[in-house]
């Protein structure tokens, strides 16, 4: 028989338990699956702000970049998510679109290589996209030579992922009119579409490709903690599109003092410091002692291609139906 002599005094220190629980206050995060990863910044940013925030910092994965806007979205003014973060410039006027964010209220100099205004989205970091291949292999100079070559690519969804959807930018910046013809020659170069830049870059590390759409800070993952420099990003004589990183805070959160404070300590040098060898991409804002060795061997590309928000959310349409075309022929 079970002894039930000090179920009293158990059920008070559960209760005592679950007040003490519910005191601690959550912050929801939704980003995508790379930033969530063990190899990505999620846990050390997680580890770092609830030290200073007495609260509970939870990330939620929602797939590629771009399924961040589908699923907010989706779920509208019922979204439990504090803070989106992971959504770029391609996609920000949809996002502003929703109504569904506040303005962040912060004015931070900011280390872009853009002017930078938007009340409502704050950048944590930027880069340029690029195709990542091998050292040693044929490398075309321009989107129009890699059509023209018998490499094989692969490039991820652009409406599930930013660097996808950053390649349809790319390509209607760099081409205007001539971007339907540059996208049926590289048709065949295409190996697969994947829903997201991990498993495009799992399949170039496997050796499925010759190469993959990723950044041009890419190869410093290779080098830093593989001490690998068998990876490079091909130049391009086009320019290369840029990709700016951005979180912004939803209007009807729970906790819009914990969302300012999160947002605040983004821009910090706890947050920005781990950007480099985390999400190997750009700080927004320079650490003190600068960007990792390394970094200063990356690509800089000698054009940059970007379209304003508005502009980019005006042309994502015929410029994914120019691809889907392209593709499916």
């Amino acid at each position: 028989m079970k002894n039930t002599t000090y179920l009293p005094a158990v059920a008070g220190l559960v209760l005592c338990a679950t007040g003490a629980s519910a005191e601690t206050p959550v912050l929801q995060v939704m980003t995508y699956d790379s930033f969530v990863s063990e190899w990505g910044p999620g846990p050390a940013v997680e580890a770092a702000f609830e030290e200073t925030c007495a609260c509970d910092l939870q990330f939620v994965g929602a797939g590629d970049g771009a399924s961040l806007l589908a699923r907010l979205q989706l779920e509208g003014p019922r979204t439990e998510a504090d803070i989106v973060l992971g959504l770029d410039t391609n996609l920000t006027a949809a996002a502003r679109e929703t109504g569904l964010f506040a303005s962040h209220g912060l004015s931070v100099d900011l280390d872009l290589p853009i002017a930078w205004d938007d009340a409502e989205f704050l950048p944590f970091d930027w880069g340029y996209f690029a195709f990542v291949g091998n050292v040693g292999d044929a490398a075309p100079a321009s989107l129009r030579a890699l059509a023209d070559s018998d490499a094989q690519i692969v490039i991820q969804d652009p409406r599930s992922s930013t660097p996808g959807l950053g390649l349809l930018m790319w390509v209607t910046a760099a081409y205007g009119d001539e971007a339907e013809a540059l996208w049926a020659d590289l048709a065949d170069n295409i190996v697969t579409v994947t829903p997201g830049w991990s498993e495009a870059y799992g399949m170039f590390l496997d050796g499925e490709a010759d190469a993959v759409l990723s950044y041009t800070t890419s190869p410093a993952y290779h080098l830093i903690a593989e001490e690998d420099d068998s990876k490079v990003a091909w130049g391009f004589d086009e320019g290369h599109y840029m990709q700016v990183e951005v979180a912004g805070k939803v209007a009807g959160t729970d906790q819009p003092e914990l969302a300012d404070q999160f947002l605040a300590f983004m821009v910090s040098e706890a947050f920005q410091g781990v950007i480099p060898t985390t999400n190997w991409m750009y700080p927004s804002v320079t650490p003190a002692d600068g960007l990792p060795d390394g970094f200063e061997t990356l690509l800089t590309p000698a054009k940059a291609l970007l379209f304003s928000p508005e502009d980019a959310a005006a042309k994502r349409d015929a410029a994914l139906d120019e691809w889907r075309a392209a593709l499916s022929q």
